[in-house]
């Protein structure tokens, strides 16, 4: 699928690149090898660990099938088809999207399977769906509908498409959360306006459990039951249509997963075999902050744990005092909405010596810079340095780079990974 962006020119365009690649292709420039660090890249520079990107591909592939998962990851955290591809071919369903932007890019580069997991009711969009049911017969696509409203809203647009566009009712987690209808009435009366539909055809449930209110493992179970429960009166009451040879029970964000598989296991057999679907996004790069408070793994080490992947690299700009310096990467650079950037090592400027970033300690982030508190342990760090930095929110840290070297560990890059927000 994106074997077109080994074409692609490097420019100006794609910050941290070495300024004498210019002109050269993405692909020539990754058959040289660079060195991240003595290659000519320049700073800031983002990078991913090669190896720690593989592990938690095959991770989450071992995971999913020891626990009878289908897998659609979450594409908004990276919007990178090489990534996709890699998904792909480690097992994944296909790739679950958010908006009709990313559908599109998801198309462009050969997706096959995608699960929109929200609410779809923008007709120019709609039309653009139905064009693309009506192209390739192999295109498999499912998204939420959580009203009345939205199933007349779908109705209107689609009316000349070639395919039903297959719909699960997406259950709200709770008072207060976001999106889904709120009780199991809500959700039965979106059912019937579906069979009623000329051009949707229900073909499961879904929601995300990551909104449950307060979330528990008890809670979050508890919100699970009652969505495998949905799932079980909607083919007891005959819901499913006849020509539907599965029915799709979807969750699972990057939280919960765990919980997820447990109560996922609990189902019982239903009319048709079902697609237990999981979503979960933000384990391909993992992180050193949201994710790694918050993985399932810290629940039940014995299944595994994913390897945070991002590194920021950042150059040591401006050493003012003793207890302070300044590094040359900020907010256009580094996630910031849940945790800022966390000092994990130092590369020495004089030798290429890399040595624990001890005693110091990222304080705030301006546009472009880092305000480093330092203690009496970083009276080494000097003007010139580079700063390893861990960073937290995959979703948040993708969209700020448009090309990323995928890096080994001995800082040879090995390829390049294109975004597209």
């Amino acid at each position: 699928m994106t074997d077109d962006l080994k074409d692609e020119r490097v420019d100006h365009r794609f910050k941290g690149l070495p300024v004498d690649a210019e002109g050269l292709t993405v692909g020539a420039l990754a058959a040289q090898r660079r060195n991240l660090f003595t290659g000519g890249f320049t700073t800031p520079v983002l990078a991913l660990s090669a190896e720690s990107v593989e592990h938690n591909l095959a991770l989450l592939e071992a995971y999913s099938e020891r626990h009878g998962l289908a897998f659609a990851p979450h594409g908004k955290t990276s919007m990178a088809p090489h990534l996709f591809d890699r998904q792909i071919a480690h097992g994944a369903w296909g790739i679950t999207a958010a908006v009709p932007h990313q559908a599109r890019v998801y198309r462009a580069f050969g997706v096959r399977r995608i699960f929109l997991a929200n609410e779809l009711v923008d007709a120019a969009a709609l039309r653009w769906l139905a064009r693309e049911l009506a192209d390739d017969p192999g295109f498999h696509f499912v998204c939420y509908v959580d009203s009345v409203r939205g199933v007349e809203l779908m109705e209107e647009a689609l009316d000349s498409t070639a395919r039903p566009v297959d719909v699960v009712v997406e259950l709200g987690a709770g008072d207060g959360a976001r999106t889904g209808a709120r009780t199991e009435a809500d959700c039965a009366a979106v059912a019937d306006a579906v069979a009623g539909a000329r051009h949707l055809r229900l073909v499961g449930v879904a929601g995300y459990e990551g909104e449950v209110p307060d979330a528990t493992p008890e809670t979050v179970r508890a919100w699970l039951r009652r969505l495998t429960a949905l799932a079980v009166d909607f083919d007891k009451a005959g819901r499913f249509p006849a020509d539907l040879d599965e029915i799709v029970v979807s969750a699972g964000g990057s939280a919960w997963f765990d919980t997820v598989a447990e109560v996922f296991a609990e189902l019982p057999t239903l009319s048709r075999p079902v697609l237990k679907l999981l979503r979960s996004g933000a384990y391909v790069s993992h992180d050193d902050g949201q994710y790694r408070n918050l993985t399932p793994f810290n629940r039940v080490p014995e299944e595994g744990a994913l390897q945070p992947a991002f590194r920021l690299w950042a150059q040591v700009v401006s050493r003012p005092t003793p207890e302070q310096a300044f590094v040359n990467a900020g907010k256009r650079d580094a996630a910031y909405d849940l945790h800022l950037p966390e000092a994990q090592v130092v590369r020495s400027a004089r030798d290429g010596s890399v040595r624990p970033a001890a005693g110091i300690t990222v304080t705030r982030l301006s546009d472009q810079h880092a305000w480093l508190e330092t203690t009496a342990e970083a009276a080494e760090l000097e003007v010139g340095d580079w700063v390893g930095m861990g960073l937290s929110h995959p979703c948040t840290i993708f969209d700020k780079w448009q090309l990323i070297p995928l890096v080994e560990a001995d800082g040879t890059v090995v390829d390049y990974i294109r975004t597209f927000f």
